[in-house]
């Protein structure tokens, strides 16, 4: 399938993910610093879902988006409703229209596919969770089968290097794909978005150590009581969150080892703890929001 979506006047980005074109190291040559910095030239390429090339790759990132909860879903079906509407969405890659993307984004009605069996079970793991978070708790209800509303599941996710400046194309290219899907009459008139993120907070290492680690203080916005600061994957959720009519963090169904945090060490002497995170946004506010993310993290359009 052709390229429709084609942004190649990104400048050089830090902290690409590590391609064969051109990685090398450059000294900082106005300090007496001798530390290095990796640079990687890369021509970012947007695409349209490929039915025949993506699939393998979708589901990578799909169950990366949904960590270890990702077991519970039939990714392979999940995988096919989205390269089945190959118009909208996009995929990010560097190497091709032939290769595995890097990053994706889409949104999927959750009424118009509603019949399919991993959309049911999507719709009610995102209802359980939703319930008990108290800005979400109108949200089960518009998840029912008796709602009227017409709930657009955003699903996006990209390896962890990847530049934050792909992602607003993603979105303004995603507004401009439901302009003209409406256009053609097609069912993405929707009252609301629900976009399926993760979030992650530090935890104290289960490994031996001589000493414990710090406390670490809130940046503020926390709950009271103590609980710990929230840190994102995506920080376009941040964004989001000024533009929502609620949104918040849930913690994943599957069980995990003692010590599974130490497997995700974010800094040298704490744990990572991934958790569940969605974000609410009404129909009327999405554009708004799209326009906010990409003014904080910019890139391409």
């Amino acid at each position: 399938m052709g390229k429709r979506k084609t942004l190649k006047d990104l400048e050089t980005l830090p902290d690409a993910p590590d391609t064969p074109e051109k990685k090398g190291k450059r000294k900082n040559d106005d300090s007496d610093s001798d530390e290095d910095m990796d640079l990687v030239n890369v021509d970012f390429e947007w695409f349209d879902p490929s039915p025949t090339v993506d699939f393998h790759g979708l589901k990578t990132l799909l169950r990366q988006l949904l960590d270890i909860d990702a077991q519970l879903f039939n990714l392979s079906e999940l995988a096919d409703i989205i390269l089945a509407q190959p118009l909208l969405g996009s995929t990010v890659k560097v190497d091709g229209a032939e290769t595995d993307p890097y990053a994706f984004l889409t949104v999927l009605n959750l009424k118009t596919h509603a019949d399919k069996p991993v959309i049911k079970d999507l719709t009610a793991y995102l209802s359980k969770h939703s319930s008990s978070i108290p800005s979400l708790r109108s949200l089960p209800a518009l998840l029912s089968p008796e709602s009227e509303a017409q709930v657009g599941l955003i699903l996006t996710e990209r390896f962890v290097n990847m530049p934050h400046e792909t992602v607003p194309p993603m979105y303004t290219m995603l507004l401009e794909e439901i302009t003209w899907a409406l256009e053609e009459r097609e069912p993405y008139a929707f009252t609301h978005y629900l976009v399926l993120s993760k979030t992650y907070t530090e935890v104290a290492s289960a490994l031996l150590t001589a000493d414990p680690p710090p406390s670490k203080k809130k940046k503020g916005g926390g709950q009271e009581g103590g609980d710990e600061e929230t840190f994102y994957f995506h920080p376009e959720d941040e964004v989001l969150h000024r533009h929502a009519a609620g949104w918040g963090n849930f913690a994943y169904e599957t069980p995990v080892d003692e010590g599974a945090s130490d497997a995700r060490r974010a800094f040298q002497e704490m744990g990572v703890r991934p958790t569940g995170h969605v974000v609410l946004i009404e129909g009327g506010k999405f554009e708004g929001a799209v326009g906010a993310v990409k003014e904080f993290l910019g890139g391409g359009q």
